[in-house]
């Protein structure tokens, strides 16, 4: 039996409806775009290096580093060594070798040593160019030993973090207390505090040794106990600079990273460099 026209329209009726396609999900016009950072860095051994910036053992959040580095931001290599990982014998070698090798370094030397001997020309060291030749040998060979025990050889020996590690999240007057404590008490490579060997023990040697080379210098037992205090007494002026010369920098935007160099000389020089 043939069905009317009312059963196709009953029939069509029936059937369920066909819902529309869901339409593509889409971001939002007020959502930021997310976008890769071209180049943000760390320090590492000295080097501006990574992927990522770098924390500072303590410290809350981040502290970002340039990518690039500049007259104007160099002074942050001398602020925080690297934090991602403790530090090998081999690294703590060659921070030594780039302490010493540093042209701020070399200009504070070159720079005094023509001072001394152009200023007195009776200094044991003798007048004119040999003169400041012998000045700026024994300067660079006191340098060097520095370096060598109190950078690479104790530290790696006690498992001692070399680098001064700021405390600029805190009140000034702790971190006056910090930058003076951490002459004698600091961090070992897994981050937990520990005698500071590498100037307990360094400053000792670094005199002890230097008896044998420079000359006009007393050698008896007083003289050198002397010699020894005032190191470990004026040492704070180098953690001084370090804890607070960053944050002028960033301020004022001046490089003044030498003036670090300069007082960090004539600190050891107190304590009894030539």
């Amino acid at each position: 039996m043939a069905a009317g026209p009312w059963a196709e329209e009953a029939a069509s009726s029936a059937s369920p409806a066909r819902l529309p396609d869901a339409p593509d999900a889409q971001t939002p016009s007020a959502s930021p775009t997310a976008q890769h950072q071209p180049c943000p860095s760390k320090i590492v051994n000295g080097k501006l290096e990574g992927n990522a910036p770098s924390v500072e053992p303590g410290q809350i959040g981040q502290q970002p580093t340039p990518c690039k580095l500049t007259w104007a931001n160099r002074y942050q290599l001398f602020a925080n060594g690297p934090q991602n990982r403790p530090l090998t014998p081999r690294d703590k070698a060659w921070l030594a070798a780039r302490n010493v090798a540093d042209p701020f370094n070399s200009i504070t030397i070159l720079g005094e040593a023509g001072i001394t001997i152009g200023s007195d020309s009776h200094t044991p060291y003798g007048p004119g160019m040999p003169g400041y030749g012998r000045y700026v040998g024994v300067s660079y060979s006191q340098d060097m030993i520095g370096e060598f025990f109190g950078t690479f050889l104790i530290p790696s020996v006690a498992h001692q973090d070399p680098h001064y590690h700021r405390m600029e999240k805190a009140s000034i007057p702790r971190r006056i207390f910090h930058a003076t404590w951490q002459v004698l008490w600091t961090q070992s490579d897994s981050g937990k505090g520990m005698p500071n060997y590498a100037n307990i023990v360094g400053f000792a040697i670094d005199d002890g040794i230097a008896n044998l080379y420079v000359p006009g210098r007393e050698t008896n037992l007083g003289a050198t106990g002397s010699r020894y205090a005032i190191g470990l007494a004026t040492a704070p002026i180098g953690n001084y600079i370090t804890e607070f010369v960053p944050d002028v920098a960033r301020h004022i935007h001046v490089q003044i990273v030498i003036i670090q160099r300069i007082i960090n000389q004539v600190a050891r020089n107190e304590g009894g460099q030539p």
